[in-house]
């Protein structure tokens, strides 16, 4: 039922015919435009150039990794629980430019947004093949920050790699910090209870602060200790004892929030999301020098509809970026990028989404190399490659 329905939004006639490498659209009701090259099919919106869907395209159940708020109020209400679908787009994954977190109360009332104004706006999309290659480009203007911001998008036939460059152009003719998050987001049924973990490039990581224990939301509460050090996964407990932070929750009721410094002795670091019952895993390889930051939230209400980030970024919280200069560098390392005046400064990161053989549990290493990713469980012996025939 759901591949006649997803045929159907992008009007195709017979949903056995394989889908057009790039078809325009709608999704949960947003102008949308789709790629497909194959192996993978990724729906993007063009409010905030938003990667809203992605599914491997020969999965029956269509299964997508990331967070879709919309469907899961749909879902709740169904089961008769009252659920209001979010004021905002159902972006599983979307760019924080520039901005990372809530604004200050000038920069509300000059109309910035909470994880800034990208977010919000409409991009004008262009798309064209280049043989085996579409690719998808959506530029731009921010008024209120004066940037402009382009996003492009490439798949290659049959790869289960994604490969986005960005680039933002400061339209003043001043030096400014920046801050930027790419804000991934993974969502059930693929985050699943006791099930799905999340493995990280990085040791050295830390609570976010807070002030209460239970969760304005009157259902789930903190189980981390405030503002504490660990080594990634074992994060310090309310309790005195530790939590995986690798493991979604069993009996889901919590949030939690930290950030973890990626390993400074690499150049390319990752971060990976992996269903071993589903034999799914999702992953992003990006370079340190843009992103040393990977901030980890879950959001585990005890209905079951979670959501958890996987956010690499220039900064480590999500913070309003007055705070983020204020109380400058942690663990020594930066929490900005500078854009100097009237120039451009880039990004790019691959993403890929693939399945995993039986017994698959982890994530021990992500290696970009010879035009390949390697995903490696080191305790089993077994590796996952993926042909990744363009450079990162």
């Amino acid at each position: 039922m759901r591949t006649l329905l997803w045929f159907s939004l992008f009007g195709a006639t017979v949903a056995a015919q394989p889908p057009e490498p790039i078809a325009r659209g709608t999704y949960e009701g947003f102008p949308s435009v789709r790629i497909s090259n194959g192996t993978l099919t990724l729906t993007m919106l063009a409010q905030g150039t938003a990667f809203a869907d992605l599914v491997l395209s020969d999965d029956p159940e269509l299964l997508s990794p990331l967070w879709n708020p919309f469907r899961m109020a749909r879902e709740l209400a169904a089961s008769g629980v009252n659920a209001t679908p979010p004021a905002h787009n159902p972006a599983g994954h979307f760019v924080c430019i520039d901005g990372f977190g809530p604004p200050s109360a000038e920069e509300k009332a000059a109309g910035l947004a909470m994880h800034g104004e990208a977010r919000g706006l409409a991009f004008d999309v262009r798309s064209s093949r280049d043989g085996p290659v579409s690719v998808v480009s959506m530029t731009g203007k921010l008024p209120i920050v004066q940037e402009s911001f382009t996003r492009t998008v490439r798949m290659v036939d049959g790869e289960n790699v994604i490969y986005v460059e960005s680039e933002v152009e400061s339209l003043l003719g001043f030096d400014r910090p920046i801050h930027w998050g790419e804000h991934a987001t993974i969502g059930s049924p693929f985050l699943e209870s006791g099930v799905t973990v999340v493995d990280v490039s990085g040791l050295r990581s830390r609570t976010r602060d807070y002030d209460q224990v239970q969760n304005p939301d009157g259902v789930t509460q903190r189980r981390l200790a405030s503002g504490r050090e660990f080594a990634w996964p074992m994060a310090p407990a309310l309790d005195g004892g530790t939590v995986d932070a690798r493991v979604t929750p069993e009996k889901p009721h919590y949030i939690d929030h930290m950030t973890t410094l990626l390993d400074p002795a690499r150049q390319l670091e990752w971060a990976t999301a992996l269903n071993p019952k589903r034999r799914l895993v999702l992953g992003y390889v990006f370079k340190r020098e843009e992103y040393p930051w990977l901030q980890t939230w879950g959001n585990y209400p005890p209905t079951e509809k979670m959501s958890r980030g996987l956010e690499f970024a220039t900064q480590p919280y999500d913070v309003p970026r007055r705070q983020v200069l204020s109380e400058g560098p942690l663990f020594g390392v930066p929490t900005y990028r500078w854009l100097p005046a009237r120039a451009k400064i880039r990004t790019s990161f691959l993403m890929f989404y693939a399945r995993v053989p039986e017994g698959f549990d982890k994530v021990d290493d992500v290696r970009l190399e010879n035009g390949r990713i390697v995903v490696e469980n080191r305790r089993t012996n077994r590796r996952v490659t993926l042909t990744a025939s363009r450079p990162l």
